[in-house]
């Protein structure tokens, strides 16, 4: 049993027993020759320690997964085949795939496992009882199992059928090794940070990030705002922003988490200039301006470099690091310095880092600084809803399953 109250693997005896395994296969697919294939395999290979620590006990392991919003209907592009070969791959034995979810070749597909052998259901979104957590499809899905671990992090926000549904309806439902790594990382963030504790928040919208504010703010000893979330802030600092994106609804709430910080004795580091540019465009011409002086017909793109500076220099002495959200529209190689300067202050900081998923943890391994930091989530909605300080649906259904036994 964690220090949380949900029970691990080390609780469940798999050995000889359908385990049904709720994980985040939810991976890019591009198309090549030969079809199909897998374009980033890092979930797969975040979901393989615990699939293999099943099957070398004799599980008999029934791998469910997600892909793609299909919204509830079969759609070709969305098939779990391409995915199941590469984990299929990565394990270095055979997976069993099924062509359908719960219906006769699941069935017979599981029926025919033997000790240590894996299958993979398919797409769970190609039923529409998967996200409205649907009796009648939780039923079924559970019968497909003996006994349930919940592996997938970045889906545990969910209140979907194969989260909550299937633990509700076994005898054991315990959480797999990533998703307690997960959670025993985030909590040590909100109840044990080590001091300094920097928190670094971007991304395009303040109304997304509101919540992770106010929970960090009475935790925090510095928190760095830059991508378009920066400029409602500068705004309702009285800046002139230009063309950049506003949210007008939540100025007062900024003026408001102002305060809350000046309350806390939290230091907040917001961008003094900004690479901006007349569009919203890969080719804009960009240009360095003052961040409370962004001329009329000039849109923020990117942190400036005296930015970058500053924050790299509250991020070099912290103990304990944060990042959630790029500093600007880092696909594009003009506005990406911002976002690249703040990876490597990251990741160059001695102390305890955390990504918190998302587009920070794209922009991290597309720069190959993953493996310099100490943990890069793999759920970016997930991370941001425990931050918040809720609970998440699939850790609440193990809980309260804990909590009967």
């Amino acid at each position: 049993m964690g220090d949380d109250g949900i029970p691990g693997l080390e609780t469940l005896d798999p050995a000889g027993r359908r385990v049904l395994v709720r994980v985040d296969l939810n991976v890019p697919l591009r198309d090549s020759a030969r079809g199909k294939e897998v374009a980033d395999d890092l979930r797969i290979e975040e979901s393989l320690p615990t699939i293999r620590r099943l099957a070398d006990a004799g599980a008999r392991v029934v791998v469910m997964s997600h892909l793609g919003r299909p919204k509830g209907t079969v759609a070709e592009e969305y098939r779990l085949a391409p995915v199941g070969a590469r984990l299929s791959e990565l394990l270095a034995k055979p997976v069993a795939i099924a062509t359908d979810v719960v219906g006769p070749d699941a069935r017979a597909t599981v029926a025919s496992l033997r000790d240590g052998e894996i299958a993979l259901l398919e797409n769970l979104r190609f039923e529409p009882g998967e996200e409205a957590n649907d009796p009648a499809f939780a039923d079924a899905l559970a019968s497909l199992g003996d006994c349930y671990v919940n592996d997938a992090f970045g889906a545990a926000h969910r209140a979907h059928a194969s989260v909550v549904g299937v633990p509700a309806r076994l005898g054991e439902a315990v959480a797999g090794e990533l998703l307690a790594d997960e959670l025993a990382v985030l909590s040590r963030l909100l109840d044990d940070p080590a001091r300094p504790f920097v928190a670094i928040l971007g991304g395009a919208k303040v109304s997304d990030k509101l919540g992770v504010i106010d929970n960090l703010l009475p935790r925090v000893d510095r928190l760095i705002v830059g991508g378009a979330m920066c400029f409602t802030f500068l705004k309702a600092q009285g800046g002139a922003v230009g063309a950049s994106r506003v949210e007008e609804d939540q100025l007062d709430v900024c003026r408001r988490l102002l305060d809350l910080a000046a309350q806390h004795h939290v230091e907040v580091l917001l961008p003094t200039d900004i690479v901006a540019a007349p569009a919203f465009a890969e080719d804009a011409q960009p240009s360095v301006v003052p961040a409370m002086e962004i001329p009329d017909g000039l849109m923020g793109l990117d942190i400036g470099p005296d930015s970058v500076s500053r924050f790299a220099a509250a991020i070099g002495d912290a103990e304990t690091v944060l990042w959630n959200g790029p500093m600007g529209v880092f696909e594009w190689e003009a506005f990406a310095a911002g976002t690249e300067g703040v990876a490597r202050a990251v990741s160059a900081n001695a102390g305890f880092t955390v990504i918190g998923g998302g587009d920070s943890a794209a922009a991290i391994r597309k720069l190959g600084l993953a493996d310099q930091v100490s943990h890069v989530s793999t759920g970016g909605g997930a991370s941001l809803e425990f931050l918040e300080g809720r609970e998440l649906p699939g850790v609440a259904a193990l809980r309260a399953h804990a909590a009967k036994a």
